[in-house]
This record gives structure tokens, C-alpha cells and sequence, in this order.
């Protein structure tokens, strides 16, 4: 794992950024039930090493959202529908975070009785980080599967305009080894909170990950972010640029999540999820997400799958490596090396985001987590 670009940051202990998470949550209006669900999701995410769902967008994604009018702190869930094996809710655009765990709860009560079940959301709002939710599959023995559409940031292949969200489709499945596999990613190239990770230490982004309205790479991590929000720059989907390396793949998949997340439960799609208004004032963006929980008990069992789960990844960890490489890894696994690696040292905060969190300290009068 290369913890080179972490030169630069403080790292602070989890439970003192969760508390200070929660601390600020309440003081911006959310219910303490609530705050508790948001900065464990947070939390997670820094635990397992993806910056970009963590602490980072506590203010930015949330917090500023909530300033701004677009994001109702107080979560009202109704449910729109509810049949044996299925529910539709509608989450008012509160904390998605909040709307998924009591959506995956749903689908694992129902699966649990069921075999398999899907919960669909409409009007909802930034979930965090997709792979929390088939966690809570795992802990209960199944198969956890959600998705989520996004403010359009992906162009369509061979496009160069952002049609579709970064669109994670996430998989967890139990195993018998010490962490679970987990395939949480976007379908494009790189999600936008990796590239805000990118802007907060001043580094610049590979080749393809992002082109400009004339088809054209774009490098520097600032600028970037600036002409995602204009609509002036896309991401571009798995596979890249074109349909040589397969990016028609990736904007297929994203595809298959856009329709998920919004047909089954009647929401919104594509631009109308941008944010704004005719006159380019922001305005809430309604999300729709699925989750889908299978029990493997109604199938073979859970051992059988298990066994035969962890057999798949140990022979693919242990398959003919390339001359130059150490290690094959499975999904899941580098998320657990790095908890190993962090759980006694805690989590790396870098410059810009040590200002986020001192604003926050002297706006609500808060225990710094950085002291």
C-alpha cells in the first residue's frame, strides 16, 4: 500500500473524528438517531481507506448542502409501496445515509423470510460510501447488492457531455476469511471524491480519467472540479475514452444503474439530477437507489456458498502473478489491509481539510479533534 501522499497530513484517531462528526451533525440539525447512522457511515469509509467518502465531504457534501436549502436534515421515510418480496421508499431528499440503512434493513428482514428481496428508493440524497450497505448484509449471512444513481458527471461513449452519474454498482458476499468481498466502484474511470482528494493535496490526475467539451484529456484536480459543476468537463466511464479499451462497457453498466435507480420506483434521471435550477440556482438533487439482499439458505446454504466463495478468491490470489508484481488482491482485501494499517494509526487528515474541520470547530463551539 503506498501511504506516500500522506506526508502532509495529521492523523487523528477514529473514535475522536466520529465523535466530532456526530457533534457536528447534531449542531446542524440532525436528530442524534440519525447523526449516529451518517458518521458511522463517514467513519467506515475511513476506516477503509477511501478518503473519498470519509470526514472529507462532512462539510462540503452535507453540511454545506444543508446551508444552502438543498438537503432536509430531518429524514422522513415513507413507504410508497410494499408487497412480500418488495418495498419502494420515498426519503423526502433527507440524509441519504439514513434512507439506505433503513432501506438495506428492510431488504434483509425480507430476505431473511423471503430468499430474495429488493427495496427501491426514490427522492433520496447522497448515500456515502455504497459499500457500508452490503455489509449489513454480510453481518447477517447474505449477499448484499445496491446501486445509486448521481448528479450527471459521466459522458456517454464517444459523448462528451455528463449525461450520467459516477453510478456505483456494489457487491458483498460473505466468505470464510477475515474480510468479506467487497466490490465497491464507480463506472467511470474515477468517482468525483477521489478527484476532490486529488484537489485537497494539490495533485494533478492521470491521463483519461476526465475530458473537456472537445474531447480532450484534462489534468489539473482544481479546474477539473470546477468544469464538472459548469458542465464544461466529463468523467469518462470504465474501459476510457472510446470503445477500443471498452469504455462502452462502463457506460453500459452505468446505464443499467441509472434505469435501476430510478424506473422500478418512478424518480428522477440524468439532468434532472444536476442541482439546478433554469437560472442555475441550486436546488435538491433526488436520488434514486436500489438494494437487492439474497439469503444463500434458500439456495445451497450459507456454508456451501462460503466455502465455495473463498475457494474462488484464494486460487485467484494464488494464480501466476506478472514478473513484476508481489501480490494479486481480491476485492475487499486492500480495504482490510488498510483498517490493519490504520486502526492504531488513525486517520489522515491534509491540510485543507484540517480548515474544514477548524471551521466547523468555531462555527458550533466544538471539541477539536485535531488537539
Amino acid at each position: 500500500m503506498d501511504n506516500n501522499h500522506y506526508n502532509n497530513c495529521k492523523w487523528i484517531q477514529f473514535d475522536k473524528l466520529e465523535k466530532f462528526m456526530f457533534s457536528a451533525l447534531r449542531a446542524s440539525g440532525i436528530k442524534a438517531k440519525d447523526a449516529s447512522i451518517i458518521s458511522d457511515v463517514l467513519i467506515t469509509s475511513d476506516k477503509r481507506g477511501i478518503d473519498s467518502h470519509g470526514i472529507g465531504r462532512l462539510k462540503p457534501i452535507y453540511i454545506d448542502r444543508i446551508d444552502k436549502g438543498i438537503l432536509n436534515p430531518i429524514t422522513k421515510i415513507d413507504i410508497k409501496k410494499n408487497k412480500k418480496g418488495t418495498t419502494i421508499i420515498d426519503g423526502n431528499n433527507g440524509m441519504g445515509h439514513v434512507v439506505a440503512y433503513k432501506a438495506m434493513e428492510i431488504a434483509i428482514k425480507k430476505a431473511k423470510k423471503y430468499g430474495i428481496s429488493m427495496v427501491c428508493v426514490t427522492n433520496s440524497t447522497h448515500y456515502g460510501i455504497a459499500g457500508y450497505y452490503p455489509l449489513m448484509a454480510i453481518k447477517e449471512n447474505m449477499i448484499g447488492i445496491t446501486g445509486t444513481n448521481a448528479r450527471p458527471s459521466i459522458a456517454p461513449t464517444f459523448g462528451v457531455e455528463n449525461m450520467l452519474g459516477t453510478n456505483p454498482l456494489t457487491f458483498g458476499f460473505p466468505t470464510n476469511e477475515e474480510f468479506p468481498f467487497v466490490l465497491d466502484c464507480a463506472t467511470s474511470i474515477s468517482q468525483r471524491g477521489k478527484i476532490e482528494v486529488y484537489a485537497r493535496e494539490n495533485r494533478d490526475v492521470p491521463d483519461g480519467w476526465v475530458i473537456d467539451k472537445n474531447g480532450n484529456t484534462m489534468n489539473n484536480s482544481k479546474d477539473i472540479l470546477k468544469a464538472l459543476t459548469s458542465g464544461d468537463a466529463a468523467l469518462t466511464p470504465l474501459g476510457g475514452i472510446g470503445e477500443i479499451t471498452g469504455g462502452y462497457k462502463g457506460y453500459g453498466y452505468a446505464t443499467v444503474v441509472e434505469i435501476l435507480s430510478s424506473a422500478l420506483q418512478k424518480g428522477k434521471f440524468l439532468k434532472d439530477l444536476n442541482g439546478k435550477d433554469k437560472n442555475g440556482n441550486p436546488i435538491p438533487m433526488p436520488l434514486g437507489h436500489f438494494f437487492i439482499v439474497i439469503n444463500p439458505e434458500f439456495f445451497m446454504g450459507i456454508d456451501v456458498f462460503k466455502s465455495i466463495a473463498t475457494n474462488i478468491l484464494i486460487e485467484l490470489r494464488n494464480s501466476r502473478k506478472s514478473p513484476n508484481e508481489q501480490r494479486i488482491y481480491t476485492a475487499g482485501e486492500k480495504e482490510w489491509e488498510a483498517w490493519k494499517y490504520r486502526k492504531d494509526k488513525g486517520c489522515p487528515i491534509p491540510p485543507a481539510l484540517e480548515d474544514d474541520i477548524n471551521n466547523l470547530v468555531k462555527r458550533y463551539n466544538l471539541e477539536n479533534p485535531l488537539l
